[in-house]
């Protein structure tokens, strides 16, 4: 099967983007006293911030285009006649650029105590209370009284502005971020400024609604809780949240993503900066994956549709197997799943081909969905895997239709299935009840799992260590944010008990183990490194997201 490669047609690279490259012509400045050399084109916000010099901001953003509206990045810059935008200012060879001078300090004070004159103060009903950019600097740069003596302006609260996102208009800073992101990212303006002066507000432009594919990253932007997603509105403080990187389940795109999880629970994702994939960016369909870590899960062996125990249910699926092998290996098929990593894939490969000795091999997955594809980020493909499957199941391995095809023909007569093969008609789910043997491994009661005569409860995506290969060939990693439910356990696991079960001496210490015997035989991924481990990270001020 073959892939061409596809990259995101995002708008032209941002400046602060430029500052993430290496190589091409320099420039060499100076900040607070110490030397720095950036590529040409970087501004002096992402310069500082070279040095670890941290300048406020509200209305930049590194992926989009620069506004300069807020004035909170205010510098001195020598020979300049007065202060001017960090981050509209670009570097120069020679430059000397302040930004402790008291001057300007003082005049980021002044900025952020006219953005915070109207402001409504009211943090603790605020779902970005604990990651807001204006609750960080007040509390960094002023942590004074209001020294307003007069009745606030007031603006409309709870707007609805499209199906997946809120908006309180009194929070609203007038940065312009979420109107960037529509117009830069998603290519559809469906946001703008009306009026003027202190009755300024943030709204939908005339005819639209907020409602685009790429709608919930204006929330992400968003530097306040102007902007709130319906899907989180209420549920948790952030600071009660912990952070795990991994890769969206969604398509072949691979996006890079954060995993916002507490106590084995997942209530939303985040995208992660990947300059190769996603960038700043991920979908509105990608966030609602983490829906299906809930729903319909394998919590525990079963056999015939009753629970069991491990020990029962590889028992019951060792006899059946081992008969079904006994009287024709030709006869039984093994189902690979491009909803699994590839060290789940890799497991039951090798044991199909090396130590069951099938006839037939399979790739599947979801079906694929014409209609959602994208120059931006979404993939027709709605499986995360299916390159990495393809190249673990080798040349040999045959489709979803073929599949459909042995079992409406009969020429099987048992399957060992990854996942739940959700893409089979009813009537072949049919056809597979009748199979002298169907064992499943399934993270989800789904597909095949439902009728499967042996199941096997593995662990789902946010619940596992390992790899998949995106669209571009490029192998990613996935980290485990908590452990799976019951007695479920990683599938490659889960596959090495059923080999142990039908005799074949197979043995893994661990994902990384997999992994690494994995790339010595599958030359696609050959080239892929494990990484390094990532530990739970509490979500604070440290950890903002706007």
């Amino acid at each position: 099967m073959t892939h061409q490669p596809k990259t995101p047609a995002f708008a032209n690279d941002q400046p602060g983007e430029i500052a993430q490259r290496s190589g091409g012509d320099t420039v060499t400045l100076t900040i607070d006293g110490r030397e720095v050399t950036v590529p040409k084109g970087t501004n002096v916000l992402e310069a500082a911030r070279k040095l670890g010099i941290e300048i406020s901001a509200f209305c930049y953003h590194p992926g989009l285009p620069i506004a300069a509206v807020c004035r909170q990045c205010l510098v001195k810059i020598e020979k300049a006649p007065k202060p001017v935008p960090a981050c509209q200012a670009v570097c120069g060879d020679g430059m000397v650029v302040s930004t402790c001078d008291p001057d300007v300090v003082d005049r980021r004070r002044q900025m952020l105590e006219f953005t915070l004159l109207n402001h409504p103060i009211d943090c603790p009903i605020c779902d970005k209370a604990g990651e807001c950019i204006l609750q960080r600097l007040y509390f960094d740069h002023d942590a004074q009284h209001s020294r307003v003596d007069v009745p606030k302006v007031r603006k409309a609260k709870v707007v609805d502005v499209g199906p997946r996102i809120m908006l309180d208009q009194e929070r609203c800073i007038l940065c312009t971020r979420c109107i960037r992101v529509c117009d830069q990212v998603a290519g559809q303006h469906q946001l703008e400024m009306a009026f003027r002066g202190d009755r300024e507000v943030l709204n939908t432009a005339p005819g639209e609604r907020l409602d685009n594919p790429y709608s919930v990253n204006t929330v992400d932007v968003c530097p306040v809780g102007a902007l709130t997603q319906k899907d989180f509105r209420f549920t948790l403080r952030a600071w009660e949240l912990l952070m795990t990187p991994s890769i969206c389940n969604g398509c072949a795109t691979g996006c890079n993503i954060e995993i916002h999880h507490r106590e084995g629970h997942v209530y939303r994702l985040r995208p992660r900066y990947c300059r190769e994939v996603n960038k700043h960016w991920m979908c509105d369909e990608g966030r609602e994956t983490y829906r299906e870590l809930r729903d319909r899960r394998v919590a525990a062996p079963a056999v015939d549709g009753l629970p069991a125990s491990w020990t029962a249910a590889l028992s019951a699926a060792g006899q059946v197997l081992g008969a079904a092998l006994d009287a024709d290996r030709g006869a039984v098929g093994v189902v690979l799943s491009a909803q699994h990593t590839n060290e789940d894939n890799y497991v039951l490969a090798k044991l199909a081909r090396e130590h069951w000795q099938v006839g037939r091999v399979y790739a599947v997955g979801r079906s694929p969905v014409p209609e959602r594809a994208d120059d931006i980020l979404r993939d027709a493909d709605v499986n995360p895997n299916t390159r990495g499957a393809h190249a673990c199941a080798g040349d040999s391995a045959a489709g979803v239709d073929a599949l459909a095809g042995d079992l409406r023909d009969g020429a099987l007569r048992a399957l060992v299935v990854l996942g739940g093969a959700e893409a089979l008609a009813d009537d072949v789910l049919d056809k597979a009840a009748g199979l002298d043997a169907l064992i499943v491994l399934a993270a989800r009661e789904v597909g095949l799992a439902r009728v499967a005569k042996v199941l096997l409860p593995v662990a789902a995506w946010a619940e596992v260590d390992g790899t998949v290969t995106n669209r571009q060939g490029l192998v990613q990693r996935m980290h485990a944010a908590y452990p799976p439910p019951g007695a479920a356990v990683p599938a490659w696991e889960a596959a090495v008990k059923l080999g142990r079960a039908t005799g074949a001496a197979v043995d893994y210490a661990d994902a990384k183990s997999v992994f690494s015997e994995m790339i010595e035989h599958v030359p696609e991924l050959s080239d892929a490194a494990w990484g390094k481990p990532a530990p739970l990270i509490q979500l604070r001020f440290a950890h903002s997201r706007g």
